[in-house]
């Protein structure tokens, strides 16, 4: 039989050693891992949905409205252990590495097009010097084509790249929203509706401001 389980080695609790009353002491000083973890992460929520229901009053009226108490609280649920905030953080990251490739692209594009344009003025301007005035005619008109042609493929390659850098941003815009969905961050999935799209921007800048808060604060 147990210690505790009656009979004659049953030991009165008002009886037990000075030793094991001390120890017993010793031992409610210290609440376990897990009422503390737990503790700890509700003040950590409390604080973070404070500081969020302060931060959405900076927001239009018709998106602080859209915010209710749960998705802010849920929102903090989220941000709990920072993770999201390095998620966010990296997602940026790469978001600021995409639109620097793509404005280079563009660029580069633009350049080998001022250079093209160059080589046919100075090209045309040689023909000139050298054309014969009976040719002069013909020659101007044959160079206007060859104008016209260059700036159609101009208009052409620029339209094209710019329908890439779209198509780019898009899809960065769905990795993102796919990303923060699996991250359980409340209000993002996959999505064209412009006033979601705002919706969603809104709540990352929440996330944003809120993580430069707590890094100056040393939170972080």
């Amino acid at each position: 039989m147990g210690i505790w389980c009656g009979g004659k080695n049953m030991t009165n609790p008002d009886q037990r050693t000075a030793k094991g009353r001390l120890l017993d002491e010793e031992m409610d000083g210290y609440p376990s891992v897990t009422g503390g973890d737990s503790t700890q992460q509700q003040e950590r929520h409390y604080y973070l949905l404070s500081e969020l229901q302060t931060l959405v009053k900076d927001l239009p009226s018709s998106f602080q409205q859209r915010l209710s108490y749960n998705t802010l609280s849920d929102l903090a649920l989220a941000l709990i252990d920072g993770t999201v905030y390095e998620i966010v953080q990296g997602l940026l990251d790469i978001q600021h590495l995409t639109e620097k490739n793509l404005y280079n692209q563009r660029q580069k594009l633009h350049c080998e097009h001022q250079a093209l344009k160059q080589d046919l003025a100075r090209k045309h301007k040689d023909a000139l010097q050298s054309c014969k005035s009976h040719n002069l005619v013909l020659l101007k008109a044959n160079q206007q084509a060859e104008l016209e042609a260059l700036e159609v493929r101009v208009r052409e390659e620029q339209k094209m790249m710019d329908k890439k850098i779209v198509a780019e941003m898009d899809q960065k815009v769905i990795d993102q929203q796919n990303t923060l969905e699996k991250a359980g961050v409340p209000g993002f999935y996959v999505t064209t509706n412009p006033q979601e799209l705002t919706m969603q921007m809104n709540l990352l800048e929440l996330i944003l401001k809120l993580q430069q808060k707590e890094s100056q604060s040393g939170l972080l």
